[in-house]
Order: structure tokens, then C-alpha cells, then sequence
């Protein structure tokens, strides 16, 4: 069996995530994008420790649990043109170079490059998109629900452009 690249960086991530005392409730590589790890929601504190300097998760709540997050975009892929009804998100670029494009509307602006380190904040129903660029990016992310009764889920997603027809 051919291991491809993709594969690859899916083991050295899940292995870090695994050396730091994560543990993985969900993993997606199937995505024409790239993928993602779900950590625990109760180690979403240890998860902020690491991946966001240490904010305090009661500050980062709007209502109930914060659902961490590792997303992975491969080169050249883009996720679609979205926004959420029930969440809020935090990103942190981890690796690689990134772009990304916020709106209020449904048009899509210019692609702004983040590096390592750089922290995007994604309001409810903000429209917002995760590009690939010239190699892999790996971002933390916090999903910040703000329904109780009904958190968010990958089906609170509204498409408004898809390049995968989804």
C-alpha cells in the first residue's frame, strides 16, 4: 500500500495531538479539502492552553461548549463559500500558509494570507472561506456555539458556493 502525503500528515498530526494528551473523539480525512480532528469537548480548556495562548475557555463561551477543532486544507483546495446560524469560530494558523476571505454579504473579497500565528475571528453568521495555498495548512479551531438547546453541528453550514457541488 502507497502511503500518500496526505495520509502522511494525517499520522504526524493525530501523533502530536496524541503526545500532547489529546484525545481524538472524531477524525475526517474524506474531505475534497483536506479533513479534520474533533477533540474531546472536555479537554477544550487543555486544547486553548496549547493552541490559544492560554485563553480562558469562560471568556471564549457564548452558550455551552466550545467544541475543539484541527483543520487541515491541502494546497490549492478551498472549503466553501459559508456561514453558520449557531455558531461563532476562533481560528489560529498552526502550519503552513493560509488564506482566508470574510464577508457580511454573500460576496466573496479579497483572500488575506495568514501565517503561524496568526488568530482569525469569525462572527455568526459571518460569511467566511479556508484556502489552501502553496502547501498544507493546519489551524486550531474553536467552534463558540451560541444556541444551548440546539449547538452546532457540521450541518449548520449554509453553502452559499461550493467548488465540490455540495
Amino acid at each position: 500500500m502507497v502511503t500518500t502525503e496526505k495520509e502522511t500528515l494525517f499520522d504526524q498530526i493525530e501523533q502530536k495531538l496524541q503526545q500532547q494528551g489529546f484525545q481524538i473523539a472524531n477524525k475526517d480525512m474524506t474531505r475534497p479539502w483536506g479533513g479534520f480532528f474533533v477533540i474531546q469537548e472536555d479537554q477544550a480548556q487543555q486544547f486553548a492552553n496549547v493552541y490559544f495562548d492560554g485563553i480562558d475557555i469562560d471568556d471564549l463561551k457564548i452558550a455551552g461548549k466550545l467544541s475543539p477543532k484541527i483543520l487541515v486544507v491541502a494546497p490549492q483546495k478551498r472549503l466553501s463559500w459559508q456561514y453558520h446560524h449557531r455558531r461563532a469560530e476562533i481560528w489560529k494558523v498552526v502550519e503552513g500558509t493560509v488564506g482566508v476571505v470574510v464577508s457580511d454579504t454573500d460576496e466573496e473579497g479579497e483572500v488575506k494570507v495568514l501565517e503561524p500565528g496568526s488568530l482569525i475571528t469569525l462572527k455568526q453568521g459571518e460569511r467566511h472561506r479556508l484556502v489552501g495555498l502553496s502547501g498544507w495548512g493546519v489551524l486550531s479551531e474553536i467552534w463558540q456555539h451560541t444556541d444551548l438547546h440546539l449547538p452546532s453541528d457540521e450541518e449548520d453550514i449554509v453553502r452559499v458556493q461550493d467548488d465540490y457541488g455540495r
